[in-house]
């Protein structure tokens, strides 16, 4: 396996013109239609009430669209960047807001990542059968992926995240193959708009790309290095440019920065969506070491804990026996014929690498939904895998173990997660140990007489399945079974204990955040009594005003932003606020937040207790 690519003739003219199998574009159709069946099936709520608020928001007002308030007046922004928002509000704008005009297009978003996986797989190959084979079980494990599954039914920004670093993979590696800048630059651009959905847990893909550029592109090094450095600037340009606009524009006429403690994006970037969440914080809307309460404590076996086994963890064993096999087409010549390119196993290999590293020892907030951004690594290099241990299988003696060590050890796995809930079906752990048996007896035993038949192939590529996906395959159907838990997404067995709450309830219904919910009959006061105030009512933090925003549609002040740490209410914004006409009303209750007792101390001199309404004040009394 050379790492460094060369241009044949052939490419020029395309490397795929050879006609595609039969079942190929069937086989390929039939997966994406299952992937749209189980990320848009019985959609229902708000999800992530949170996003969704933004979302109504965004469709009321450009302004609030643009900076992704979450309030349409415009008080304070969501805690991420808001591409993702852009592409919900924008459905939501032209078909009006709702379940399915907000998270189809997730939905969406999340078969097309699938596609882009079966075709980057594809790519990777010679033109031929195996190069269909790898990408079709490529896109069966994309699709399959327990926690991929859960989160594209969700409106939180991971979606859109996935689908554009697949994208710039699928870029990276078009580059490699064919030799052309253009697609590198496209890479570069797309992590950049990644970068607006999610800040900088979209640069973690940009080692793999580096390293397989440097390794494999067939041009000199000074034209690599160029090449590179050209990127690097439309990376710059792409992922920076919101964030400038918004850092340039005046304080005073736009939003607060929810997240960030003085009011910038480049905090927020570099804090609280930034060195935050590797080393915890304790500052903006921080949780200090809060990835505990989540993902379970950092750590190398954290992917494999309790919490996160289920979610993504199932194929791992998998990956690294493909990674092995890497390693052995470039130091040991496997016969294995037509493999995957050098530049293929770099990209996927360290993708999946540096975001176990950092997903297993970050000791900020970490939700289980996070690594839905392995699955497309995990997909390519089970589908690589599996094609080529396949190939050594059936074509050397003397690796044909590599195959079924990886069996044993992905069925074995697979059974020790499902035994860890053993009163949720129950008889599936044995399913998948029994088949993981037969499949290993049959390729161990076909090899050992030297006859691997057609039937016996079969048989044990059977087996196989079952042992591999039976229970990624299992944990993926459950969450059509329930509502969107819209605050930490996940799929298999009911989690309860788990840490966050339920989110994504039915329209009207308000629930409201820790330490001081908002009733029914409240908001239809606050309705009532509006007037001509911008907003209904000023509350502690997002979460309580997220569910009040939905309910009623109107602007609602979340003065201490997420968790209500954020300082972006002070004594004095509230009395221009409340002296301009523009609030009215103030919830107390629900903590101080980061304004601590001045705010409060405020409202409590200056705004009257609203007779029948717990909590509430009246400062234009």
């Amino acid at each position: 396996m050379n790492l460094t690519l060369p241009r044949p003739a052939h490419r020029a003219a395309g490397s795929h013109a050879l006609p595609a199998p039969r079942w190929s574009r069937p086989a390929l159709w039939a997966v994406l239609a299952a992937a749209f069946f189980l990320y848009a099936w019985a959609l229902s709520g708000d999800a992530n009430e949170y996003y969704a608020a933004a979302v109504l928001s965004g469709t009321g007002s450009w302004k609030a669209f643009f900076f992704g308030a979450i309030d349409a007046g415009s008080f304070i922004t969501v805690d991420k960047p808001p591409l993702a928002l852009w592409v919900m509000g924008l459905s939501a704008r032209i078909f009006g807001y709702g379940t399915y005009s907000m998270l189809l297009p997730q939905a969406l978003a999340g078969v097309a990542a699938v596609a882009l996986v079966h075709s980057a797989v594809r790519r990777s190959f010679p033109p031929g059968r195996d190069a269909h084979a790898a990408a079709l079980v490529a896109a069966v494990v994309m699709t399959l992926t327990p926690i991929t599954v859960a989160i594209n039914r969700d409106n939180n920004p991971d979606t859109v995240l996935v689908l554009l670093l697949t994208l710039a993979g699928w870029f990276c590696l078009e580059s490699l193959r064919t030799g052309r800048l253009r697609p590198l630059l496209l890479a570069a651009l797309f992590v950049g708009l990644a970068f607006n959905a999610k800040m900088l847990q979209a640069y973690l893909v940009v080692p793999a790309f580096a390293v397989a550029y440097l390794a494999c592109a067939g041009i000199s090094w000074p034209k690599r290095l160029g090449r590179l450095l050209a990127a690097g600037a439309v990376l710059a340009v792409s992922s920076a440019w919101w964030m400038v606009i918004v850092d340039l524009w005046p304080a005073d006429s736009r939003p607060y920065i929810g997240g960030s403690t003085d009011n910038t994006v480049r905090d927020l970037v570099i804090g609280y969506n930034g060195l935050g969440r590797i080393f915890g914080q304790s500052q903006g809307g921080g949780f200090g070491g809060g990835g505990a309460r989540w993902g379970g404590d950092p750590g190398a076996g954290r992917l494999f804990n309790d919490v996160l086994a289920g979610q993504i963890s199932w194929l791992l064993p998998f990956c690294v026996a493909a990674l092995a096999v890497a390693v052995l087409l470039r130091t040991r010549r496997l016969p294995v014929g037509e493999a995957p390119s050098g530049a293929a196993w770099l990209v996927w290999g360290g993708w999946l690498v540096v975001h176990y590293v950092v997903f297993s020892f970050s000791s900020g907030t970490f939700h289980p939904y996070y690594t839905t951004a392995m699955a497309p690594a995990v997909a390519a290099l089970t589908g690589m895998g599996a094609v080529v241990m396949w190939r050594a299988y059936r074509n050397s003696r003397a690796w044909a173990w590599l195959l079924p060590v990886a069996v044993a050890a992905t069925g074995a796995w697979a059974f020790t997660v499902l035994r860890r809930t053993p009163d949720w079906t129950p008889w599936l752990a044995w399913v998948v140990l029994g088949a993981t048996l037969a499949a290993v007896a049959a390729l161990v035993l076909a090899r050992a007489r030297a006859r691997v038949t057609a039937k016996v192939a079969a048989f044990a590529l059977a087996a196989t399945l079952v042992a591999t996906l039976g229970g990624p395959a299992a944990y993926a159907v459950t969450p059509l079974a329930s509502p969107v838990n819209g605050t930490n997404p996940t799929a298999g067995p009911s989690t309860e204990g788990m840490p966050g709450r339920p989110g994504g309830g039915p329209r009207g219904s308000l629930r409201g955040g820790p330490g001081g919910g908002v009733s029914d009959a409240l908001a239809a006061y606050l309705v009532a009594h509006q007037g001509t105030a911008t907003w209904l009512v000023a509350v502690n933090s997002a979460q309580q005003a997220s569910g009040l925003i939905l309910a009623t549609g109107k602007p609602v002040i979340a003065m201490g932003g997420f968790t209500g740490g954020d300082p972006a209410m002070t004594v004095d914004r509230l009395r221009e606020l409340v002296s301009s006409g523009r609030l009215r009303y103030v919830m107390t209750g629900g903590g101080p937040g980061r304004s601590g007792g001045e705010v409060s101390s405020w409202v409590q001199e200056n705004c009257a207790a609203v007779d029948g309404q717990d909590g509430l004040r009246d400062c234009a009394a």
